[in-house]
């Protein structure tokens, strides 16, 4: 009698356990994520942390690049699930209409506090005097009447055009010049190693602050953004995505970044490392990141993350 209560008791036990299990894993709709990404550096970084920890828990997930404008609306079209790359002002003005709409939803924290995006020069630009953008306008023929932006519609882009639709700062008759941020890059290091005058658009998290001795102009009047250009970096996903699928959701609100962090993490893709393999290695190397990341996360099955996360090749 003794043993065949024993057995009970162990059968019992084994199908709570199981239970349990079920009843941690999510809806069968959440497994694949379909991830937009833009072609920043940042972002494909982050972006690659992401995906290398969901696949690792159980998930397939998919990155579709594309501009900023196409990623909202892909969200708000139910083809794409989340964006880890909302740089806040610089994008506020092209996400509004859909949050406004009910189309998106911004998580409630950011994900990066310490960040910086507006206009700069080579230190040595602003140690004859260009360290203001008021400045800019007395050094037009020097810097050949251009301004080095990023990608065309970013939101980056669209703040300096205004400024100089509007004259402000007196660069009514300068010109942007849209690429990319490789190509902005490019044309800056071109310049750099000429000792020639450039004003381009930058930003930290960034390697660039650390391989171009540069700097940050002041004197905005808030045109790229409150505090001389201080931002925030933000989660976009499609509305009740985290309610629908909270364990991702967990996971999502658990990844912050340090501005120093994000560019340490990003200085092996300009070294033209692969970014999944990347991420693998910082998670090797940085443990404690790791452990603060899945705290209270399950692989797709519902196990715990921290004990089950598999850094398989991509």
């Amino acid at each position: 009698m003794k043993r065949l209560i024993s057995s009970c008791v162990l059968a019992l036990s084994g199908t709570a356990f199981l239970s349990a299990s079920v009843m941690a894993a999510e809806p069968a709709s959440c497994q694949n994520v379909r991830m937009g990404v833009v072609n920043w550096t940042d972002v494909i970084a982050t972006s690659a942390m992401t995906q290398v920890l969901l696949d690792g828990l159980g998930y397939n997930t998919k990155q579709t690049s594309a501009s900023q404008q196409i990623i909202f609306a892909g969200i708000r079209d139910q083809r794409l699930d989340l964006f880890l790359g909302y740089w806040n002002p610089l994008m506020t003005q092209t996400i509004t209409p859909f949050v406004e709409g009910n189309q998106v939803k911004v998580l409630e924290a950011p994900s990066l506090k310490d960040a910086r995006a507006t206009l700069a020069v080579p230190t040595y630009l602003a140690d004859k005097g260009l360290k203001t953008f008021a400045d800019i306008a007395k050094f037009e023929k020097e810097l050949g009447g251009k301004i080095y932006g990023i990608e065309p519609g970013s939101g980056a882009n669209t703040q300096i055009k205004a400024m100089i639709a509007k004259n402000q700062f007196g660069l009514g008759k300068f010109q942007l010049v849209e690429s990319s941020e490789a190509g902005m890059l490019a044309a800056v290091d071109r310049a750099v190693r000429r000792k020639e005058a450039v004003v381009f658009f930058g930003w930290a998290p960034h390697p660039m602050n650390v391989n171009v001795k540069m700097t940050y102009l002041t004197g905005s009047d808030d045109a790229l953004g409150p505090n001389e250009g201080m931002a925030t970096v933000w989660t976009v996903t499609a509305p009740n995505y985290t309610e629908q699928c909270p364990n991702i959701g967990r996971l999502l609100s658990n990844l912050t970044y340090t501005a120093e962090d994000e560019s340490r993490m990003m200085q092996p893709l300009l070294d033209h490392k692969d970014a999944f393999e990347s991420a693998k290695q910082w998670l090797k190397d940085h443990p404690q990141d790791k452990q603060r990341w899945l705290e209270g996360v399950t692989t797709f099955d519902g196990k715990p993350a921290a004990d089950n996360l598999k850094l398989t090749s991509k």
